[in-house]
């Protein structure tokens, strides 16, 4: 069922997002180029069991139309999950040292033939957090070889999702490891969107040569995904006032510690849209036919945000409080949206809801 709640911003507190109302808009400081005519999704009916048994997964990763890997943050587990059939290890993550909210975070598949194949993993070790990549066979994991190490962590704000992007680099957010002068620290990699190839090194075309810092100015980003026209878009956990969604733009600076939520502030780009940490407390982020789906834990719903030919972003949210904290999202079969539910009392799910389009005007 979907819950009439109220999406706060800045510039205008209480605003319905509600059946035949207009959804909550916000000012962006740039505007996306979305196609005329956009046809957007939105839930339909009631979400089904894919499967149950989890504990404390974090991240999903479809690898083909059959398979999905999910990562368990404590026990470092990759299980294969099916709707047929109970979860299936396929390996634990090496070196993975679980202390408060860090562990075996985000995991990103990389495709090819045979050992081409590879599964890559950002975890908490006992030093700091990584990247680290597997082989991957579709059956188990292969030997565990380091990406990228040295990123700073701490008992929490690790950010940790990972994901391949439209030009085939693989992108990393960062949180400020409770140190909040780091993010904006140029020469830090925390409190950062990172950008690196496939093997951890700097892409020519990063913003600053020899850098693989992306964008900066985040405290604790666990959300990242692309739209149709290949433009990044980020979650991000705020401190006690407001959680963001934003349009992530090269060497862009999100203002963090300096700025939190919409003030317009010189030097400083602004979300697109702003949450009351109750209402979010972001993390996972998908992009589906249209409409970003996004994982809210504190906030126990599924946010369903739609962005306007004029660059304002409206957001709905879905199964508010029915579920409770939902941990990540994704593309399912058939149309479908996947969600992770994150309950530290265990018996976690996978969710699966149809999607309907939804034409504007």
């Amino acid at each position: 069922m979907r819950r009439v709640l109220p999406v706060l911003t800045l510039g205008a507190a209480l605003v319905l997002a509600g059946c035949g109302a207009s959804p909550q808009t916000s000012p962006g400081t740039s505007a996306p180029t979305p196609s005329p005519d956009a046809v957007h999704v939105q839930p339909s009916g009631d979400p089904v069991e894919v499967t149950t048994g989890l504990t404390l997964p974090w991240s999903i990763a479809r690898i083909d139309a059959q398979e999905t890997l999910v990562s368990q943050r404590d026990d470092a587990r990759i299980l294969s999950v099916a709707s047929d059939r109970s979860p299936v290890e396929v390996g634990v993550v090496p070196g993975v040292s679980h202390g408060g909210e860090g562990g075996l975070l985000g995991i990103a598949h990389l495709a090819g033939d045979g050992d081409d194949a590879w599964l890559y993993a950002f975890i908490t070790t006992g030093d700091d957090n990584r990247i680290v990549r597997m082989p991957y066979d579709g059956d188990s994991l292969g030997e565990a070889e380091v990406v990228l190490e040295g990123i700073a962590k701490a008992g929490n704000h690790n950010g940790g999702r990972i994901a391949f992007g439209p030009d085939g680099m693989l992108y990393a957010t960062t949180g400020d490891a409770a140190r909040p002068d780091l993010s904006q620290d140029p020469d830090s990699l925390n409190g950062k969107i990172l950008r690196m190839t496939a093997t951890g090194a700097v892409p020519d075309d990063n913003p600053t040569a020899g850098s693989l810092v992306y964008s900066l100015g985040h405290r604790n980003p666990q959300g990242i995904a692309w739209d149709a026209d290949g433009q990044l878009w980020a979650a991000e956990f705020g401190q006690n006032t407001w959680d963001e969604f934003n349009r992530i733009e090269p060497g862009a600076n999100y203002g963090w510690p300096v700025v939190e939520g919409i003030t317009g502030e010189s030097g400083f780009v602004d979300p697109v849209l702003q949450w009351a940490t109750s209402e979010a407390s972001p993390s996972g982020l998908a992009f589906v036919d249209g409409t970003f789906f996004l994982a809210a834990l504190r906030g126990e719903r599924v946010w369903a945000i739609d962005i306007a030919d004029d660059g304002t972003a409206g957001a709905t949210p879905w199964f508010a409080g029915e579920f409770g904290r939902i941990r990540d999202v994704t593309a399912g079969p058939d149309g479908s949206l996947w969600f992770l539910t994150n309950d530290v009392d265990g018996g976690d799910r996978l969710m699966q809801v149809a999607l309907v389009p939804v034409t504007e005007g």
